[in-house]
């Protein structure tokens, strides 16, 4: 194997490693160190506030690391944070070569690779550049645009429609679809739904159908309509609930929904609803980097609408409702033309019992296909 080569298998092998962890809200960052293509000891970052995935790696090689190479996704940090400069462990370790997945987008303080370098370290940028970034996609957008990373999830029918126009929506698909509707509630800080589908289906929105902890639970309600008595304001659950709400709310309203521990949340809205840019902008100022947006129809349009939303994951169920006026996955205004439609860049396509998952990153219609 040449020494290209050899450095592209390492360096997947450290973005295979990056996927693991709860790091958020820091990016999820992989490491390997290597003597040759000997893999000496792996690590990732686990958790925010935890040792690096360099560090992890460092220490499990117990000492094997004087002239050795590592392998990182990210570029290493330089600076002094919750944890020393990974760049410091480096030196430290005698580490003789480094190679890097991709720069960080937004270092607190920049030079890593200058200071490696004018210490006598080989250091490798570019490696699997593509995928580095994709493993930190939603921490660049967090960190860099101040928004979270925004995953529309919708069941729908074989005509489109996510419940019956009386707003009856149990169940469109099956356990197996539903079980790992709620792996993306584990795999997500924060799950929203708007008030209309709050007061429909009077959702827990929690972790239940798989192993895995509650996301913070969001409701996008202007004039604070939610009951108190519902399971999102009851929920005896470890994850808070957050009402994003308007200016000039009911005072009865905010006491009574206080009362049993949610947390009301003032952003900008205009008289009918939220300002969804500035409620968005407000998750990621609370530290929500992977948001879930269960709908409905009005929020998604509107996260559409707004190109607000990187990613969708559609279960479509093999049933038909045939109703024009039952309610469709989206209201984001009227559309002239197919060439007018959203879609799914390079989606992955799942079976799960009788229904089937589309998942994949969205491209709006004047954006090419590449993206």
């Amino acid at each position: 194997m040449s020494d290209a080569a050899t450095d592209r298998a390492l360096l997947e092998r450290a973005i295979e490693e990056g996927r693991r962890g709860r790091p958020s809200p820091n990016p999820h960052v992989g490491a390997v160190i290597a003597r040759g293509a000997e893999i000496v000891a792996v690590g990732h970052h686990d958790r925010a506030g935890g040792p690096h995935a360099e560090v992890v790696a460092i220490e499990r090689a117990a000492g094997d690391t004087a002239g050795a190479t590592l392998y990182c996704t990210l570029e290493p940090c330089n600076h002094f944070g919750r944890t020393p400069p990974c760049t410091d462990a480096i030196l430290a370790a005698g580490i003789a070569r480094v190679v890097i997945g991709c720069a960080d987008p937004k270092p607190p303080r920049p030079g890593a690779v200058e200071k490696l370098r004018a210490a006598g370290v080989e250091v490798v940028s570019g490696v699997l550049e593509d995928e580095a970034r994709a493993l930190i996609a939603d921490w660049t957008r967090h960190a860099v645009d101040g928004l979270p990373w925004v995953l529309l999830k919708a069941a729908v029918t074989l005509d489109g429609r996510t419940a019956a126009r009386t707003g009856d929506s149990k169940w469109i698909t099956g356990e197996a679809a539903r079980a790992e509707a709620h792996r993306m509630r584990d795999w997500s800080d924060a799950v929203l739904v708007g008030i209309g589908t709050a007061l429909a289906d009077d959702p827990g929105l929690d972790v239940r159908h798989v192993e895995g902890r509650d996301p913070v639970r969001v409701v996008l309600d202007t004039h604070l309509r939610l009951p108190p008595s519902s399971k999102l304001a009851t929920h005896a659950s470890a994850a808070p609930t957050w009402i994003l709400h308007g200016p000039g709310a009911d005072a009865a309203r905010r006491e009574a929904l206080e009362r049993p521990g949610v947390e009301l949340v003032e952003v900008p809205a205009t008289e009918s609803r939220v300002d969804v840019t500035a409620a968005l902008r407000e998750l990621a100022r609370r530290g929500i980097v992977r948001l879930l947006v269960e709908g409905g129809a009005t929020v998604h349009g509107a996260l559409l609408r707004g190109g607000l939303a990187q990613e969708a994951a559609v279960f479509v169920a093999p049933k038909i409702l045939g109703d024009a006026g039952a309610i469709p996955l989206a209201d984001a205004g009227p559309r002239d033309r197919v060439a007018d439609a959203w879609r799914l860049v390079a989606p992955t396509v799942r079976v799960l019992g009788e229904d089937v998952l589309f998942r994949g990153r969205l491209a709006g219609p004047s954006e090419p296909a590449g993206l």
